[in-house]
């Protein structure tokens, strides 16, 4: 019987390992293959495309830090954008990443805003894919979306995105992309000079 026992917690203390690393994984790995994601410049999705749920909906949370509020907190491994207010808590929002090879991380300073902004793809982005257009003016089809927020003198920025579909993926050449109506309400919260901290993974 002591054997049998000894079994049988052996099992089920597989099963919960099982359970705790799938919901992990699952936390981790996107929901589709991110090298087939292209740039569609021109494409203007609908309002029900731009309205996320779950996880990646902007929401207020929980999060125990010492910086001060009004700080953005960038979490590239988990794909979220948090802005620090007070009392341990920030406003959340899903964002896209880096591809694998484009992720950093750093401490810069917002350096400047812009509505509706032009758009030069790096030449990164035209060696993957060279029929991408040089440069296209700033609307509703632009793949930087609705607003962009320049990080200090580097070539990235906080922008929006023509392909909602993209948060809480690694897509991008380094930028860190929001849906239009999150951008846009970011870029209402934070000025030129906040502080913006770019790390591979946050602890809460």
């Amino acid at each position: 019987m002591k054997v049998r026992a000894s079994l049988l917690l052996r099992v089920a203390f597989g099963a919960v390992l099982a359970i705790v690393a799938g919901a992990g994984a699952g936390a981790q790995t996107p929901g589709q293959d991110e090298s087939n994601v292209v740039d569609q410049p021109g494409y203007q999705p609908t309002p029900e495309e731009e309205q996320l749920s779950g996880a990646f909906e902007k929401q207020e949370v929980f999060f125990r830090t010492s910086e001060a509020p009004g700080t953005v907190v960038i979490d590239t491994r988990s794909r979220f954008l948090y802005l620090v207010q007070p009392d341990n808590r920030a406003l959340r929002y899903g964002i896209g990443v880096g591809r694998d090879g484009f992720q950093w991380s750093g401490l810069q300073k917002i350096s400047r805003k812009q509505e509706w902004p032009d758009w030069r793809p790096p030449p990164e982005m035209i060696e993957r894919q060279p029929y991408l257009p040089r440069f296209m003016a700033g609307g509703p089809g632009n793949p930087l979306g609705a607003r962009a927020m320049y990080l200090g003198a580097t070539v990235y920025r906080i922008h929006g995105t023509n392909q909602p579909q993209t948060i809480g993926t690694a897509v991008s050449s380094g930028c860190f992309r929001l849906v239009n109506e999150d951008v846009i309400d970011l870029y209402g919260r934070v000025a030129v000079g906040t502080k913006v901290i770019i790390k591979q993974a946050v602890a809460l």
